[in-house]
């Protein structure tokens, strides 16, 4: 009776030890994200409007930079908002940006799945323009913005990470960094005095 019980102590033993390698699903690093608050931006630009308190506001300092173009960075998501600003002196002129716009959004069709146009509306602060939501993994850019009152000054906006495109693992930080853009486009004034 031993020697059964030992055989099939045995036997369950050599059974239950198999082991199954099973690979873990890939995961991404939480996020954490900090509380939203913001300050207002208010300078001799021809705009001003509200910020993230955790990032920091820098004027476009490269060569080709025009009057007026600064980034928004966002040092702990290695981000930034790159804003160029366009005085319109006719209505080509403004044609011609918002064909731009739209251009710099197409430029990201090989590698997005989709793009999605919002309208904004602000009439109160004479804002209007639109919102392109760039989805799809490796798409460089998943935000990008234009903001005009339609005589006088037209805003363009870009959001890039510096870091290689995964837009599945930024998704968190892209949807947080979003909630800021609109915010930022609410409390957009103009200032012609400025110009």
């Amino acid at each position: 009776m031993k020697k059964v019980f030992f055989l099939a102590g045995l036997i369950m033993l050599v059974i239950s030890c198999q082991q199954t390698d099973t690979p873990r699903p890939r995961g991404y690093f939480r996020i954490a994200l900090p509380e939203k608050a913001y300050v207002d931006f208010d300078t001799l630009y021809p705009y001003s409007f509200q910020y993230p308190v955790y990032s920091v506001f820098s004027p476009d300092e490269r060569e080709t930079a025009e009057a007026f173009w600064a980034d928004i960075l966002f040092p702990d998501f290695d981000g930034v908002i790159h804003l160029s600003y366009k005085t319109i002196g006719s209505r080509e002129d403004l044609e011609k940006y918002l064909e731009d716009a739209r251009t710099f959004v197409h430029r990201h069709i090989p590698k997005a799945t989709a793009i999605y146009e919002e309208t904004i509306v602000h009439s109160e602060n004479n804002v209007y323009g639109m919102i392109f939501r760039i989805m799809g993994r490796e798409a460089a850019s998943a935000l990008q913005f234009y903001a005009t009152d339609s005589t006088d000054h037209f805003l363009r906006g870009a959001l890039y990470f510096h870091v290689p495109p995964n837009n599945d693992s930024l998704a968190p930080v892209i949807g947080f960094l979003e909630r800021d853009i609109r915010h930022l486009l609410s409390t957009l004034e103009w200032d012609a005095s400025a110009i």
